[in-house]
């Protein structure tokens, strides 16, 4: 179905509501527009990797890990010849470290079956590993200028913001049509860019307009969370191989906790085990 058939009548906005959401979008980036290494460099590489790198984390903590993974591995080739250890290595502290191995597994397929080239449309890049409809979406539009729609937090805040004042349980579809109509075509990266920071720069001063999405969820707890455990793991045995009895000294963790965190790893494909002996790898290869 069309994007514009999935608008509710009731709820439709005018072209001079449009033309006032692009005006307040771009009028706030020629004043409070961010710069960030990925967007000096629209590398189609270096935007895949700072796409993974900022899922569930804040822009500000990615800088230094883009510019070091970058200057290690500038191109997916490079990074195809560097272990999984090597790797998480380079992550660690970035947290949910399954984006991780889903960037290194982006990079043998694009390596082996794409000639090195980053695929340019969404649904070329939907067949890359731990890639999404958002992800998709990024990507095409900001490595390749190309125009799509697409939805993530910041954006979802600008849109609620502007046209949803006093709606609660709003739904992204209800937001997919606004986004397909206000698209700038002509300037799809500079626009997304300019829509990002806008609903950064509501978030800061208002309520958090995500609160009336259908979708908001509130973020767990790190500290003493499972995700904490599974970190503090990682990070021992990148230290090297270990047996379990090793890796509880080394972790400080409790016998149950530290197999938990054992067995979720290795359906992760991060650790893998043999002979009593765990490491970091997937053991299929």
């Amino acid at each position: 179905m069309n994007l514009h058939g999935l608008w509710n009548s009731s709820l439709k906005k005018s072209a001079r509501d449009i033309a006032g959401f692009r005006t307040a979008v771009y009028d706030n980036y020629a004043v409070a527009g961010r710069s960030f290494p990925w967007r000096e460099n629209v590398d189609p590489w270096g935007v895949l990797v700072s796409e993974f790198m900022l899922q569930q984390t804040q822009t500000e903590r990615v800088i230094p890990y883009w510019e070091r993974w970058m200057r290690l591995w500038s191109t997916p080739a490079e990074l195809n010849k560097a272990t999984l250890e090597e790797a998480l290595r380079e992550w660690s502290g970035l947290g949910y470290n399954r984006r991780c191995r889903f960037l290194k597994d982006c990079a043998r397929v694009i390596t082996e079956e794409r000639n090195g080239v980053v695929p340019g449309m969404p649904p070329a890049l939907l067949l890359l590993p731990g890639i999404g409809a958002y992800t998709a979406g990024a990507i095409a539009c900001f490595a390749y200028n190309h125009p799509c729609v697409f939805i993530e937090t910041n954006i979802r805040a600008a849109v609620l913001h502007f046209f949803f004042d006093e709606k609660e349980g709003v739904r992204d579809d209800e937001l997919l049509p606004i986004l397909d109509a206000a698209l700038d075509r002509e300037q799809p990266r500079r626009w997304y860019w300019a829509l990002m920071d806008y609903g950064v720069a509501i978030k800061k001063t208002l309520v958090n307009p995500n609160r009336k999405s259908a979708h908001y969820t509130k973020q767990s707890r790190f500290e003493g969370s499972f995700r904490q455990k599974r970190g503090v793991l990682l990070r021992a045995l990148i230290q090297g191989p270990a047996s379990a009895a090793e890796l509880a000294s080394r972790a400080k963790q409790e016998t149950t906790a530290l197999y938990e965190a054992l067995t979720s790893l290795e359906k992760d494909a991060l650790v893998a085990e043999k002979d009593g002996v765990y490491y970091i790898g997937d053991a299929k290869k």
